[in-house]
């Protein structure tokens, strides 16, 4: 009877060992994930302050070469949208119901409503749109690869 009782002792041990290592690396995947969220977050705000402040580098530096644009009127490359950004500034925006999908340990998609006041090659505008985009981490650098906004119904 002794030798069942710390059979089971050592049994309900190991249970109870398993379970703390499955939690704390479900606590890191769920701190890394987070972390990608939150810089993917901080870069999509960051492009959208370039657009706020005039800052046509800045904006064109967040964005990969490579990276495709799709909005209303078709697709775009990163020079095309550059170029479309000389007269355009942003005056507020809002991101709302921001969802995220991690893609990768260094990547993510995000998704979320975005409301903007502007000038857009000297007209005003008011928009709502949904926005989304993908960005990844290239030598040590947050890259958008991919960006797509539908206006709002």
């Amino acid at each position: 009877m002794r030798f069942f009782s710390k059979y089971l002792m050592a049994v309900a041990l190991l249970i109870a060992l398993g379970l703390c290592i499955n939690l704390a690396r479900r606590s890191a995947l769920f701190a890394a994930e987070n972390s990608v969220q939150d810089q993917i977050v901080a870069e999509e705000r960051q492009e959208l302050e370039a657009l706020k402040t005039g800052d046509k580098e800045g904006f064109a530096n967040l964005l990969a070469d490579d990276a495709l644009f799709l909005d209303p009127r078709g697709t775009g490359t990163k020079a095309e949208v550059v170029s479309h950004v000389t007269d355009f500034r942003l005056e507020e925006y809002s991101m709302e119901d921001i969802k995220f999908v991690p893609l990768s340990a260094n990547s993510g998609l995000i998704a979320y409503k975005l409301t903007q006041k502007g000038n857009a090659h000297g007209k005003e505008f008011s928009t709502k749109a949904y926005a989304s985009a993908i960005w990844t981490k290239r030598a040590d650098k947050w890259l958008c690869i991919f960006s797509q906004e539908t206006p709002a119904r």
